[in-house]
């Protein structure tokens, strides 16, 4: 099939960010598809670039964002590129299948936009519930938004041939409108030959100036408000005094800023921020620490999330302590590679990270077992095959 693969924020393994979007493209292509990928470059000087990136042909449209954006701006980057890919999609010849990944949910209008006027099927996939974030974050209030923004999530998962969720959470919330059996369940996906557990490489932790002997709580990917990474934070400034623990926040995001604030007011030296990094050097970074942090804000919205750092620190072989009461806090708990602690009570991060730190044979166990699962279960070998099957048994042709 020749398909387009519509994703506002596509990345490469060379650049900071979520890599999804590349990987199954690759499963794609090897299992004999054609795709072309429909992006934006941020930081473009040019209109429109087109290139070919390991098979992919990948068409960067110009649009401007960032997590500093203000709603109104965001929204406005949104339609823009909206537009902008509805002018490229349609200019596409035999075009069998279009994929379009959220966020934003926006993308959803250019994909509608190909089944109603030039009658190709779309699969749609959701990494976020929209618009339930934005009203749970109370982003949306007004009724005004609130209402036809629903309407809008309902009209893209009826119209879709299928619709591929990244959570167990998602999914419920996409069934309430559609048949489950026109839904699948594909989480974000370790990446066993990105991440993996080696001996630590001792020139990099020197350069980044982190202390050899302390015990190393990480935090990476994206600092927005929805990471509630504040509640780090206050753990940290309960262990203030115990200079053999430290929190590393690697990525950024619109709260970095206002986080370097407190730090420097309570004058944290345990926290540090190392900035954004590429996949290859980010890995390094995560194999230095011994125990993954994922924070999210505590609202039932966000207990659906899918979030990549999780399955990344699975794959590193990492304890993974997370603060969302969801599927997270059953996965690290049943199989035993990680805990749960309440990001309202900030002596239970503590707690744990002063337990594990005081047993490195429980570290060690509960590492094993996240790389296991990372094998076993969550590798993005066995992930993209199965969302490969899935787009294979889609009829491409039904409208036409």
């Amino acid at each position: 099939m020749k398909i387009l693969y519509i994703h506002q924020y596509f990345k490469t393994p060379k650049e900071p960010g979520g890599t999804r979007s590349y990987w199954l493209a690759q499963e794609l292509i090897k299992n004999g598809h054609q795709v072309t990928m429909i992006t934006t470059d941020p930081k473009a000087t040019q209109k429109r670039r087109e290139v070919m990136i390991d098979g992919i042909d990948v068409i960067y449209l110009q649009e401007a964002y960032n997590q500093d954006m203000s709603i109104a701006t965001r929204l406005k980057a949104f339609l823009g590129f909206v537009w902008k890919s509805i002018t490229e999609a349609r200019k596409q010849k035999n075009i069998d299948l279009v994929i379009a990944t959220s966020t934003p949910l926006t993308v959803g209008i250019t994909a509608l936009y190909m089944k109603w006027f030039k009658k190709v099927t779309y699969v749609f996939e959701v990494r976020d519930l929209w618009p339930e974030v934005p009203i749970q974050m109370g982003a949306f209030k007004s009724p005004l938004i609130v209402k036809p923004t629903r309407w809008f999530e309902k009209t893209i998962y009826k119209n879709a041939e299928h619709v591929i969720a990244l959570s167990p959470g998602m999914q419920d919330g996409v069934i309430k409108y559609i048949p489950k059996e026109k839904t699948s369940m594909i989480p974000n996906m370790a990446k066993m030959d990105e991440f993996w557990p080696r001996e630590k490489n001792v020139a990099l932790e020197q350069k980044l100036g982190l202390n050899p002997n302390s015990f190393k709580v990480i935090h990476f990917g994206s600092l927005g408000l929805a990471n509630g990474a504040e509640t780090i934070i206050e753990s940290a400034k309960l262990l203030k005094d115990n200079n053999l623990v430290e929190f590393l926040f690697v990525g950024g995001g619109s709260t970095e800023d206002k986080l370097i604030e407190e730090c420097q007011k309570y004058q944290l030296n345990n926290v540090k921020f190392l900035g954004r990094f590429p996949m290859k050097e980010m890995s390094e970074i995560v194999n230095l620490s011994d125990v993954s942090m994922v924070s999210f804000k505590d609202l039932p919205i966000l207990y659906t999330n899918s979030p990549n750092k999780l399955f990344d620190s699975l794959s590193a072989g990492k304890p993974i302590i997370v603060n969302s009461a969801g599927w997270t806090k059953a996965m690290v708990e049943d199989y035993k590679c990680g805990y749960y602690v309440n990001p309202n009570k900030p002596q239970e991060l503590v707690g744990k990270i002063l337990f594990l730190k005081e047993h490195p044979e429980v570290v060690i166990e509960m590492g094993q077992n996240s790389r296991t699962l990372a094998e076993t279960v969550y590798d993005k070998s066995i992930l993209c095959r199965q969302f490969v099957e899935v787009i294979e048994n889609v009829k491409p042709d039904k409208l036409k």
